[in-house]
């Protein structure tokens, strides 16, 4: 296997299928979207294959797997493995068009010099080729993800039920507000639903944390303790893996509160449900996606993986995923992709001119509704900690692991 940042010197032709190069994109329900494939297939005359796992195993494949895709869509907290194990190689900068149009949150950590920058793994502490290989944010000529879609994460709720029984400043305390207990559901991904427990466990005093982003083993034990005496109680009704789950799990009544992503309230704003999403005074649970090029790539295969990251920069990706919630690193790009109603209630806060559709062209947004948190800029100033695997991540893996297959008693009701 290559050494991480230097492709293999013996050029591999690019695989072809009907006389059209192919490309492999491994990744998930993130950013893998039928929409976004067919268009790329046909402004760049390739043929796309996505394969789309959940978080874990898309990780997992992508470090034991390199052969077996040519370009990994994860995010900037799942870059460790992958490059250790130099399953992937750097992205020189020269071959990245609209590098200079990349925004400050991604280069810098901050939408502006103002904004909190966020405990744990910010983007641009592991965005930078450092010349020993190691990565940093220290600017160098490569990188290590391309930035693409990011988001400020909370947690969402039944309005029907919850909405006037939260605090007038959301906090993420409510996911453990014992009127809840029964009806909580949290994300099964130990480098997210970690923070989003933490966040409420620390919001309610149950739990301190010296950095939230860089817990000790002892630490993690406090609040895996917190969390499975919770679960033996029946205080959980579930853990999720997709957005589609989790959606399942509020439309169903299983849940009144819990961890969501942005395909899910989506997918229940399709539907009619009354779905809210909080904007927690303790700020937000950040994440932020991109693409990397699998270390095997040369010639051909490596020319078009650039020509298809480049691609992903110039907009129409970008409107297609702000749809459902997200923000892409050039937002002037995205921009010219959607309307004006679109634009000014997704990126400006302002309440919706009209009717908006979600990516699948289905209306989720009501004419009136406001994003809640508000503007784009007025969000990622208030980012409490990223999406981070921490040092003690593979203590945290297996401590998670054990409370996800404890058994819980009978659901509280």
């Amino acid at each position: 296997m290559p050494k991480a940042g230097s492709p293999e010197s013996t050029a591999t032709p690019a695989l072809h299928l009907h006389g059209r190069p192919i490309l492999r994109v491994l990744g998930t329900e993130i950013t893998l979207l039928e929409s976004i494939r067919l268009r790329a297939e046909a402004d760049l005359g390739i043929t796309l294959i996505f394969e789309n796992l959940d978080f874990v195993s898309a990780q997992r494949k992508a470090a034991i797997q390199p052969e077996t895709y040519d370009v990994y869509d994860q995010c900037f907290h799942n870059l460790d493995i992958v490059w250790f194990w130099r399953a992937i190689q750097s992205i020189d900068l020269k071959r990245i068009a609209r590098w200079d149009e990349v925004s400050d949150l991604t280069k810098t950590g901050r939408i502006h010099s103002g904004a909190a920058i966020g405990r744990g793994d910010a983007p641009v502490t592991k965005l930078f080729v450092q010349p020993n290989g190691s990565l940093g944010s220290a600017p160098s000529g490569r990188i290590s993800m391309l930035p693409t879609a990011h988001n400020l994460d909370s947690f969402a709720y039944n309005a029907s039920l919850v909405n006037g029984h939260l605090e007038p400043s959301a906090s993420w305390g409510a996911l453990f507000d014992d009127r809840w207990a029964g009806r909580v559901a949290l994300v099964d991904e130990p480098a997210i639903g970690i923070f989003d427990a933490a966040l409420a466990a620390q919001a309610r005093g149950e739990v301190h944390f010296n950095d939230i982003g860089a817990m000790s083993t002892t630490e993690i034990d406090r609040l895996i303790g917190f969390l499975a005496e919770r679960k033996r109680a029946g205080y959980f009704c579930g853990f999720w893996k997709t957005a589609l789950e989790a959606a399942d799990m509020m439309l169903t009544g299983q849940s009144a509160i819990q961890s969501m992503w942005s395909p899910g309230v989506s997918l229940l704003r399709g539907r009619g449900f009354p779905v809210r999403e909080a904007a927690p005074q303790e700020g937000y649970r950040a994440w932020h996606g991109g693409l990397c090029l699998a270390g095997h790539l040369t010639g051909r295969t490596l020319d078009i993986a650039y020509e298809y990251l480049n691609w992903w920069l110039d907009g129409w990706a970008g409107a297609v995923v702000a749809r459902q919630g997200y923000y892409m690193s050039i937002p002037e790009r995205v921009r010219r992709y959607l309307s004006s109603a679109e634009w000014n209630y997704w990126y400006e806060g302002e309440p919706a001119a009209e009717n908006l559709p979600g990516p699948d062209g289905e209306m989720t947004i009501s004419r009136g509704e406001v994003r809640s948190g508000g503007a784009y800029r007025q969000r990622a100033s208030r980012i409490a900690v990223w999406n981070t695997t921490m040092d003690e991540h593979n203590y945290l893996v297996r401590r998670w692991a054990q409370l996800i297959g404890s058994a819980p008693k009978a659901p509280l009701h």
